[in-house]
């Protein structure tokens, strides 16, 4: 799959599919995007393949107090992914609103929907957690043994 920022001066490529995707209702993320609610696909830095210009990261408060970084288009300023310390550098959370087919990567869990605003209805049969949740209980095998593998024996 292949992303771009709105301007077109950052290009990349999945070169795997995402082990997760997350929809995250939070109200940091609310904020964030100044939308009602964040599409995070989550894969491995290593499968993110950068085909042109240079991402800068910035540097962003979260609500775990640990913060994130969050990688932008220089010119255009458009969030692309985000790195955020408990997943750790080698894994991130590519916004998929930025691929060229965003429709193509449905929310696999709904979370944070404590903080979901009133009028967004959820779709029924997609997990709903209130706060986030254990991956272990709802990725894939496959899915887990990628982290685990991508962030190394920490992660074990």
């Amino acid at each position: 799959m292949n992303g771009r920022c709105t301007c077109g001066a950052v290009r990349f490529r999945l070169t795997a599919a995402p082990m997760f995707v997350h929809c995250c209702h939070c109200s940091w993320c609310q904020r964030e995007t100044g939308s009602a609610f964040v599409i995070n696909a989550l894969i491995e830095a290593s499968r993110v393949q950068i085909l042109e210009g240079r991402p800068v990261e910035v540097p962003v408060p979260s609500a775990s107090g640990k913060g994130q970084r969050i990688s932008r288009c220089p010119a255009c300023q458009v969030a692309l992914w985000s790195v955020y310390p408990g997943a750790g550098p080698a894994i991130r959370f590519v916004r998929v609103g930025t691929l060229d087919d965003p429709g193509a990567l449905p929310p696999d869990i709904h979370i944070f929907t404590a903080g979901k605003l009133p009028w967004v209805s959820l779709p029924e049969g997609v997990p709903a957690v209130p706060e986030y949740y254990s991956a272990r209980k709802y990725w894939p095998a496959a899915s887990r043994a990628r982290f685990a593998a991508a962030r190394g024996p920490e992660s074990a």
